[in-house]
């Protein structure tokens, strides 16, 4: 998560007052505005349950009203300290900076405690309404939507809630897995736009975990939809045989068969983001970007129109980082940024082992950059626990976001080139054209995603697989 206090604002006490409110975003969102005494509460409260070895240091306190380039300098004081608690394993993950955080939302969106109803969507689109609280946090929201649905206690930990915003053609693009510090319902509903929803979707990455999933009718069922939507958005790819195999199994409902099918196709529970700009292999390129197997797979068009596409191993990346800056709006008359004349931009980096002994640095400018950062970080995590053979329901709960650094012992040693182009004779992607049945689904269209730049010119099955970790 990217946590920042891009502005401040004056505003009015109820005794009359004027005081300074420090508007904390979180993924370039406002998530709650707050006062300095407030946050110094904060601080001082985790000072008595940390000590102070722990606690980053806090802005001090004045004795007389600051001016206004004393304002600015608190605002960049209490930013950098917001994010060195959020990044701190310990104090981030604690029940008394996510409360905070929680009421602070609630109190800043306006909105009361009281028993509501809440439209959780799952990925063929039926929607599931739970009773809760406004006050809910996401994981009891979360849990509410597996009682409806009556999946086991055992299994929720293999869910999580995205916030999803459906474009007018259809597609939806994932903009962040709702975490700890928020409340879902005030999450969706302060931004008064109909396109945004939430849905419901696993949450890790190693197909190995279906199995688990699967032996569960409702689990089974889930699973089952989320393969069929990833299809008809065109996120997994189907040539024509693989096409005639999945109507079979569909007709006949066999739905395990079906998704073990489905998982030896390419790009099976990748999340696939809008097309954005890359620097990589050079400056300007239009990329589409999806995540999954471990990897960042780069779909790229090039500047003199050439198509190619390559993979970005999690395990060859030392670090990466996001960055977030303010930049007028397209419509802007001037250079400069003034008041509500500006959005943010957001760059996601990272650190790449091309080959041996040389590192380069990658950047992606999306507006998804940090929805990406959590899928490399959830990777990473999924890695290290499975390495360790821990346990994927608790690490799910202790997932947390930030930047990865590896020791050279980590890093691979060598690298075949990582863009090649699409084999012309391979089969384009045949998706399904009926409805399968047992679940609830819509039709899945044969023409070419919207998603896609210039149309046709990104589907098709590709000849480059990637890095394997056998490299490393």
């Amino acid at each position: 998560m990217h946590f920042s206090i891009p502005e401040t604002e004056v505003r009015s006490g109820d005794n009359g007052s004027t005081y300074v409110a420090y508007n904390i975003h979180v993924n370039g969102v406002l998530h709650c505005r707050v006062r300095y005494s407030e946050l110094l509460g904060l601080h001082e409260q985790i000072k008595k349950e940390y000590g102070n070895n722990v606690v980053p240091n806090f802005p001090p306190k004045k004795i007389f009203t600051l001016t206004p380039a004393e304002v600015e300098q608190r605002r960049e004081q209490l930013e950098k300290y917001m994010q060195a608690v959020r990044q701190d394993p310990v104090l981030g993950a604690s029940e008394l900076f996510n409360s905070f955080l929680r009421k602070a939302q609630q109190e800043t969106q306006q909105i009361p405690t009281e028993e509501v109803q809440l439209d959780v969507s799952l990925s063929n689109g039926q929607k599931v309404t739970v009773k809760i609280l406004t006050s809910d946090q996401t994981e009891e929201v979360l849990e509410a939507v597996a009682a409806k649905l009556d999946l086991p206690d055992e299994l929720v930990g293999y869910f999580s809630l995205f916030l999803v915003r459906e474009t007018p053609d259809g597609g939806c693009t994932f903009m962040r897995k709702l975490q700890e510090f928020e409340l879902p319902y005030v999450s969706v509903t302060s931004l008064h736009n109909p396109e945004f929803h939430i849905v419901l979707r696993k949450s890790y990455w190693d197909s190995a975990y279906d199995s688990d999933v699967m032996d569960n009718r409702v689990g089974l069922n889930l699973l089952y939809a989320q393969t069929v939507s990833d299809i008809e958005r065109g996120w997994i790819l189907v040539n024509k045989d693989h096409h005639r195999q999945l109507k079979s199994l569909q007709e006949k409902g066999s739905k395990k068969e079906f998704i073990r099918l489905a998982q030896t196709l390419k790009y099976f529970g990748y999340i696939k983001f809008d097309p954005c700009i890359t620097d990589f292999p050079e400056k300007g390129c239009h990329v589409i970007v999806s995540a999954g197997n471990n990897e960042l797979n780069f779909h790229v068009k090039l500047p003199n129109e050439q198509v190619k596409e390559g993979s970005f191993k999690v395990t060859r990346m030392r670090c990466w980082r996001v960055t977030s800056s303010q930049v007028p709006m397209a419509n802007g008359t001037g250079g400069s940024c003034a008041p509500g004349k500006c959005e943010i931009k957001l760059e996601l980096a990272f650190e790449y082992l091309m080959s041996k002994d040389r590192l380069q640095w990658v950047t992606i400018s999306s507006p998804q950059a940090i929805m990406m950062s959590i899928c490399l970080q959830s990777m990473v995590d999924e890695l290290m626990v499975k390495k360790s053979g821990g346990s994927i329901k608790k690490m799910l709960k202790k997932r947390h976001n930030g930047s990865l650094h590896r020791s050279d012992s980590q890093q691979a040693v060598k690298s075949p080139p990582l863009l090649d182009s699409p084999d012309p004779s391979r089969e384009q992607v045949v998706k399904l054209s009926t409805k399968l049945t047992s679940v609830t689904l819509r039709g899945i269209s044969s023409s070419s995603s919207s998603n896609d730049i210039s149309g046709n010119d990104f589907h098709g099955n590709y000849a480059f697989e990637g890095i394997g970790d056998d490299d490393l």
